[in-house]
């Protein structure tokens, strides 16, 4: 990043409160996020993905999305709510989409982002309500981030050979039924995975179950 000539940031009559230290103890507490592996691997690499990985990922893949179909969405709430999507992992860890356990995951992450939003040096007023929002509603913005969510783990796979379907014994079945919901929210995205999901089944990666 190139300098250009400084100028003042801050008002030092308004902003002589804060302690910096605050401010930094809370961005190592978003720094954990780096600590929590997924299962999806990187592609051309041998390790898997983090979930502070994922929420990059995320964020430029719905901003990408949105701009190229010119979606009708307010581009600030989508790219927070892709920022926020997987913080509560921190205490939580991440659920495997296909675990028995997902159905539970939501509570241990919600009060994982309720701990975030009391933590010293938030200033992150709507913390909470922003998680909710993705985690719940049925917002464009909120439909949009699920779809990309769970495109961008199946576009990994694909493209690492189906390393975890095959490590996991992850079944077509299983695939398709975590998918289906894309067939009403955006058919172009749902044609392409249904179309490489029966390719991934020739390939022997998904278990033709």
């Amino acid at each position: 990043m190139s300098q250009a000539s400084s100028i003042s940031l801050t008002n030092s009559k308004s902003t002589s409160h804060i302690q910096i230290d605050d401010v930094t103890h809370f961005l190592l507490e978003l720094d954990a996020l780096k600590r929590v592996n997924r299962r999806s691997y990187v592609t051309q690499t041998t390790r898997k993905e983090n979930s502070a990985e994922h929420s990059w990922h995320l964020a430029m893949a719905c901003w990408s999305i949105a701009e190229l179909f010119a979606l009708d969405v307010n581009h600030e709430k989508l790219l927070k709510m892709a920022l926020v999507h997987d913080l509560g992992e921190i205490d939580a860890g991440d659920t495997f989409l296909y675990a028995d356990t997902r159905t539970d995951a939501h509570v241990e992450e919600r009060a994982g982002i309720a701990r975030l939003q009391r933590e010293r040096g938030n200033s992150i007023s709507d913390l909470s309500e922003v998680w909710e929002a993705q985690e719940t509603g049925s917002s464009k913005e909120s439909q949009l981030l699920r779809v990309v969510d769970r495109l961008l783990p199946f576009l990994l796979n694909l493209n690492t050979n189906g390393k975890t379907w095959i490590e996991l014994g992850v079944t077509r079945s299983q695939v398709a039924g975590a998918h289906a919901f894309i067939k009403d929210s955006f058919p172009p995205i749902h044609d392409w995975l249904s179309h490489n999901i029966e390719y991934a089944t020739q390939k022997g990666w998904l278990i033709d179950a």
